[in-house]
């Protein structure tokens, strides 16, 4: 980051209700305008379109909800990280909620870079037999691989998705059941839970997908 930038606050947000079917290019001008209707001295980027000077550790795909995300912010002035939090819940848009504001070093690598391990929940919205889906949890954690066919821009490529998967447990709750789910979240190893789901022969809009948790390499 330039040199006007003086300090960098880490936000950890939840994204509920209607926010969920806000894209990640969305969410990051949500952000934008709540940071600048709580007058939090952000720093911009220099040229002919200026942006602000935010990171996430990572997208949250549309129509999941979460209640950890995080993004970087570089302001041009020190502000106490509990002012930044008390100034910006006072304007931020319905289903957006800012649980937490640290100060971090402005020497720190790059969200994206620091990402290890996402934690998330896949509650069921059908009936299933739970005795067969555990089986299938069972087996797909005791393969030593799982191929798959990943899509993206038109090009089509396998790829094992075994080693993004570290863990898996099925649940029931009173909101039905529910697998948790523990897959990799680094540069080259990034488990998505619709494709675990899939895997499981389980139709992921026939699930509510909530994210619980991102860890950070230490």
């Amino acid at each position: 980051m330039q040199s006007n930038s003086v300090q960098r606050l880490r936000l950890t947000f939840s994204k509920t209700g209607p926010t969920r079917y806000i894209g990640h290019l969305d969410l990051a001008r949500t952000l934008e305008r709540s940071l600048n209707r709580a007058r939090i001295p952000v720093a911009y980027t220099q040229g002919f379109n200026p942006r602000p000077r935010m990171q996430f550790a990572t997208a949250l795909p549309l129509g999941y909800t979460s209640d950890c995300e995080l993004a970087d912010v570089w302001l041009t002035e020190t502000v106490e990280p509990e002012e930044a939090q008390r100034q910006m819940m006072a304007r931020i848009a319905p289903g957006l909620t800012i649980h937490q504001v640290d100060a971090v070093s402005l020497q720190e690598p790059a969200l994206q870079m620091q990402t290890a391990v996402s934690t998330y929940t896949a509650t069921l919205l059908d009936e299933t037999d739970t005795a067969v889906l555990q089986q299938r949890i069972a087996d797909l954690l005791a393969a030593d691989s799982f191929i798959r066919v990943r899509v993206r821009k038109k090009k089509s490529r396998e790829y094992d998705l075994r080693p993004h998967i570290y863990d898996l447990a099925l649940t029931e709750t009173d909101d039905g059941v529910v697998i948790q789910m523990e897959l990799a979240l680094e540069q080259n190893k990034n488990g998505r839970p619709d494709e675990v789901l899939l895997a499981l022969e389980i139709d992921p809009l026939a699930t509510r997908i909530h994210r619980t948790a991102i860890l950070l390499h230490a």
